[in-house]
C-alpha cells in the first residue's frame, strides 16, 4: 500500500472503509500483534522532536491521518491522503462491520479516569453486538503497576486493545509491552473512551464534515490552547518540506 510522508511520519493512503477492511483482515491472522496509530499534527510534531516515537509510528501496521491538518499537508506535498480517518470513527466502523457480519470481538479497555473504561465498555456492548469486553483498567498507574497491567491484558487475550492514555504514553505502552499484551490489534485511541462512556461529546456532524472538530474541542477545552501552539510550527515545517522536494 502506498504511503505519504509528512515530516518523516509515513501515513497509509487508505480510506475509512479500506482501513476497516485491513483491521478485519488482521483479526483473521493468527500469531500477529498489530499496532494501529492515528497521528494528528500534534503527534507528528512530537515525532519530529523524538526519533524513538517516530519509529513507533513508522513501524506500525497501519498509520491513518486523524486530523484535517494531515490531509491538508498531504495535498500540499502532493501525497495521496484524501480524507481524515479519525481514530474514534475507525473503531466505531470496525465494531459496526463485525456486528453486521455476526462476528464476535473481545476487547480490553485501558485508560481514562476511574470508572470511565467500565462505562465505555457497557455502552460499546449495548451498541455493538460484536463487542465482548474482557477487561478494563483506568489510566492512572505507576511504573510498577504498569507491568502488572500488561500481564493482565495478556491473560485476557483480547482481539482488540483500546489504549486511551494520550500520546505518546499510549503508543509507548503498546510498543513496550507488545509481546506481553498479545492482542491481535492494539490501537492508541486518545480520548475516545471518554466519548464512548458519554463523558465528552463529539463536535456536531456539520463541524466534523467541515474539518472543524479541533475548533469545537478547543472551545470546550480551553486548556488545549497551549497544545495548539504546535500547529503554526507544523505548517511552517510542511512548507519547508515542500520546498526541499522542489530543490528550492
Amino acid at each position: 500500500m502506498r504511503k505519504t510522508d509528512v515530516l518523516g511520519v509515513r501515513f497509509d493512503e487508505v480510506t475509512l472503509d479500506g482501513a476497516v477492511s485491513r483491521l478485519v483482515g488482521y483479526l483473521g491472522d493468527e500469531g500477529f500483534a498489530r499496532i494501529v496509530v492515528t497521528p494528528n499534527p500534534e503527534m507528528v510534531m512530537e515525532a519530529v522532536r523524538d526519533e524513538s516515537f517516530r519509529n513507533i509510528l513508522n513501524l506500525s501496521s497501519l498509520c491513518v491521518p486523524d486530523g484535517i491538518g494531515i490531509v491538508a499537508a498531504s495535498k500540499m506535498l502532493g501525497g495521496g491522503l484524501t480524507r481524515r480517518v479519525a481514530g474514534i470513527e475507525l473503531i466505531d466502523a470496525l465494531f459496526a462491520r463485525l456486528s453486521e457480519e455476526g462476528r464476535e470481538c473481545s476487547v480490553y479497555l485501558l485508560g481514562g479516569k476511574p470508572g470511565v473504561a467500565e462505562r465505555a465498555g457497557k455502552k460499546l456492548e449495548q451498541v455493538y453486538a460484536a463487542v465482548r469486553v474482557v477487561g478494563v483498567c483506568d489510566g492512572y498507574f505507576d511504573a510498577e503497576r504498569e507491568r502488572l497491567i500488561a500481564d493482565e491484558i495478556g491473560a485476557a487475550a483480547p482481539d482488540v486493545l483500546l489504549a486511551g492514555l494520550g500520546f505518546p504514553k499510549q503508543e509507548r505502552f503498546i510498543d513496550r509491552h507488545r509481546a506481553a499484551i498479545s492482542a491481535k490489534i492494539s490501537i492508541g485511541c486518545g480520548g475516545s473512551l471518554d466519548v464512548f462512556a458519554g463523558e465528552v461529546a463529539r463536535a456536531p456532524l456539520a463541524m466534523r464534515r467541515l474539518g472543524l472538530e479541533w475548533l469545537y474541542r478547543l472551545v470546550r477545552q480551553p486548556s488545549r490552547f497551549r497544545r495548539m501552539g504546535a500547529l503554526p510550527i507544523f505548517v511552517l515545517m510542511v512548507v519547508k518540506q515542500k520546498f526541499r522536494r522542489r530543490g528550492v
